[in-house]
């Protein structure tokens, strides 16, 4: 993409199926590094990943030659075969349906990448639910209620 300048910064969000917490700390780097590799395989930038057992927060420089949705299918695809061929969980590991895409300026990449970074000090303080909400009404992403990642006890 020839005389092609872009500057766009992205936080992606997405649970485990069921909200699960199946992402254990002894291989969750490891899943952070793979995860890293697809993202950076495809032309983009990782400025950030991290999460707890049950989602995961992947903040990232987009190269505009890839969809956001292609992209995050390429991740939750691969990541679940890579997770499922080295039998870090007993039965099939699988991502939930959907993800949340969030758009952020050069200004505050230190701020998001410090939010991420602290994922479990911010989770001792609110559930993944109330934090994926505020989210969406801090953006103005109109949603239905039905169609938000489904809570652990359902």
């Amino acid at each position: 993409m020839a005389n092609t300048y872009t500057q766009i910064y992205l936080q992606t969000v997405f649970a485990v199926k069921h909200r699960y917490g199946l992402i254990q700390t002894h291989w969750k780097e490891e899943l952070y590094q793979y995860i890293t590799g697809i993202v950076q395989q495809q032309g983009h930038k990782m400025l950030a990943i991290n999460g707890m057992p049950d989602h995961i927060h992947v903040f990232m420089g987009i190269n505009p030659k890839q969809s956001i949705s292609d992209l995050i299918q390429d991740i939750k695809g691969d990541s679940s075969k890579w997770i499922n061929s080295n039998r870090f969980v007993k039965g099939h590991f699988e991502w939930q349906s959907g993800y949340g895409a969030f758009s952020y300026g050069h200004s505050q990449i230190d701020l998001v990448v410090k939010y991420i970074q602290n994922q479990e000090m911010h989770h001792h303080q609110r559930s993944f639910l109330e934090e994926y909400t505020t989210f969406l009404r801090k953006f103005n992403v109109p949603y239905d209620e039905q169609y938000l990642f489904k809570p652990l006890d359902e």
